[in-house]
């Protein structure tokens, strides 16, 4: 995982596929729960992930819930065909909010 402080404001996650997307999530969130640092927005890249399973959905959702509770954002970008289809399968297509790119991303939590 790639974990890049765009600004105080801005956290870019670039995921990739299993074991490593577990890992990563699990590290994200035990750093969000810890709190000891301002809570940013998220914006999590999925170019490099070809499929999720139960267990990435799940974090995924983690995520999104202590974002919430902090009024911060998570936007999901860069997702293939696979991905999406799963996203609407599960429902969870009305759950986060999706952007093309990461460009736009930032450009739509910056504002």
């Amino acid at each position: 995982m790639t974990l890049n402080q765009w600004d105080d404001n801005i956290l870019i996650m670039e995921l990739l596929d299993e074991p490593d997307f577990s890992e990563d999530t699990d590290t994200l969130i035990l750093k969000l729960r810890e709190g000891n640092e301002p809570f940013p927005n998220v914006i999590v890249d999925l170019q490099n992930v070809a499929t999720l399973n139960s267990s990435n959905l799940g974090a995924l959702i983690e995520i999104k819930k202590i974002l919430q509770t902090k009024d911060r954002r998570m936007v999901i970008c860069n997702i293939s065909d696979p991905i999406w289809s799963t996203m609407l399968a599960t429902g969870l297509d009305q759950v986060f909010e999706f952007i093309e790119d990461t460009t736009t991303a930032l450009l739509l939590i910056g504002s």
